[in-house]
């Protein structure tokens, strides 16, 4: 099956054959994009400072499929560290998401479904797979690409880095967000109506199994944590993180809660539980002021590291696809939070780490 991930990528012990599937859908977030890098680092030599997880210190070279697999291929981009992968469960882990996906991606074919990237529907997948099999959870991030956060990001980069006149993209994307998101919580409704539908058809009837939409984590924080003092080009060049001082506010106060918030009404009404990870990064996102990038002095690690890939061209660092998503030691963080999830009783909850530890020491709070 196209989306199919070993069982026991995340490295842990192989799962019994008779375990439930843990399975995940949707974009980006989910799909492991950014995973091959363990934090963020200027420094070119041993793998960019041992972030780069793709690095074969024998050869010296940098392989993308050592992290990806195949779904390097098509753009997928399921890393082996993605959150499902992440989950310390006594499960089975299925990843069928995909980078850039949207909910029509995950949609079954009869309802305005599409192939995406050469892949069958998402749900059309699950349904295959779960027949005959038993299932705990199906967990789904959706929505992102629906409301085009990729486009208003590079708008406010653009913007910044505008040699002469650049301006904050606040005013302009903030009124563009505000028309799209009511066409992301029907998007997020009708994906998680299919989900269901499929699994249904697969036998497992809605109560048998959890069903969890997630929303997202803020990459950037506000304004007066920024790492890099005065809206400079070394915001670009040493920090990877080109953003007005109004846009970081904003994307950070702003638009990830209202995102969050259409989330965890489609999750409502679409019969889902509802995990908030919109404060899950927090301290942790991309030149906050509470960590740093990696050296050869100082090398990456969870409790020090950022946990969201910087901005990158893709010229000498990876892929540009990369930037702003959950990097290993985020997507470890996030499996956590999932775990954690499908510990307790069916709920909605909000995921929060904790300050100067690892993505190991997430904590669960019911969302009020």
């Amino acid at each position: 099956m196209a989306g199919m991930a070993p069982a026991d990528a995340s490295g842990g012990e192989r799962a019994a054959a008779d375990a439930p599937w843990v399975v995940s859908l949707g974009d980006s977030y989910i799909s492991g994009e950014g995973g091959r890098w363990a934090g963020n680092s200027n420094k070119a030599g041993d793998g960019w400072s041992h972030t780069d997880r793709a690095h074969d210190p024998v050869t010296g070279r940098s392989d993308p499929q050592r992290v990806y697999g195949a779904s390097f291929d098509n753009g997928c981009n399921r890393s082996d560290v993605s959150e499902v992968q992440s989950v310390t469960l006594d499960v089975r882990r299925l990843n069928l998401a995909c980078s850039g996906a949207t909910a029509a991606a995950v949609r079954l074919l009869e309802n305005g479904g599409v192939p995406f990237k050469g892949e069958p529907s998402q749900a059309g997948q699950l349904q295959e797979a779960a027949t005959g099999q038993p299932v705990r959870a199906v967990v789904v991030s959706i929505g992102g690409n629906d409301l085009g956060f990729s486009d208003i990001i590079a708008s406010c980069v653009t913007r910044f880095l505008k040699p002469v006149g650049g301006s904050p993209c606040a005013p302009s994307a903030a009124e563009q967000v505000k028309k799209r998101l009511p066409d992301v919580w029907q998007a997020a409704v009708n994906a998680l109506a299919d989900v269901k539908t499929a699994l249904g058809r697969a036998g497992h009837p809605v109560g048998s199994y959890r069903l969890v939409l997630q929303s997202y984590p803020s990459p950037l924080p506000d304004a007066p944590r920024m790492r890099y003092t005065g809206e400079k080009y070394n915001r670009f060049t040493d920090g990877g993180c080109p953003f007005f001082d109004r846009d970081l506010t904003w994307a950070h106060d702003e638009l990830v809660p209202q995102m969050s918030a259409v989330l965890a009404k489609a999750a409502q009404d679409g019969g889902a539980e509802f995990l908030d990870l919109s404060r899950s990064f927090e301290g942790r996102e991309v030149c906050s002021t509470t960590t740093r990038q990696a050296d050869l002095v100082h090398p990456p690690t969870g409790e020090t590291s950022e946990w969201m890939r910087f901005v990158t061209t893709g010229v000498s660092q990876g892929q540009r696809q990369e930037s702003l998503h959950p990097n290993s030691f985020g997507q470890q963080a996030l499996g956590t939070c999932l775990t954690l999830q499908l510990q307790r009783p069916a709920d909605d909850n909000r995921c929060t780490n904790t300050a100067g530890k690892g993505p190991a020491d997430m904590r669960l709070e019911p969302l009020a």
